[in-house]
């Protein structure tokens, strides 16, 4: 993901909108603010980032002070858990994209 330089870049990428706050209502502290930035870093790249390095730490604070959850918390937020599972289901839905399986084809 490309670093945003300016402060205008930072609001058009990471701005959550009214939609995405309607989809955080039952989330909270690391949960809520993991589900925000894998949101929104889906909506530009399409993917979901590999680490929590991909996501800038602009952002981070950014995301963080529009959910109000303290940007300390992006480190608590569990990589390998049901919830990030959850999330990235959750996030394709979103946008109408499917997992794909391992032949290829969704079921």
């Amino acid at each position: 993901m490309r670093e945003e330089r300016e402060p205008e870049d930072l609001i058009e990428v990471w701005t959550l909108l009214e939609e995405d706050q309607e989809r955080l209502r039952n989330k909270s502290g690391a949960n809520r603010l993991g589900f925000a930035l894998l949101l929104k870093f889906f909506e530009v790249e399409a993917r979901f980032p590999e680490d929590a390095g991909e996501i800038p730490v602009p952002a981070v604070s950014y995301i963080a002070q529009q959910v109000k959850v303290s940007a300390e918390e992006w480190a608590a937020y569990d990589w390998s858990g049901r919830a990030i599972k959850r999330h990235r289901t959750e996030i394709r839905g979103a946008f109408g994209f499917r997992e794909c399986t391992k032949d290829g084809f969704t079921h």
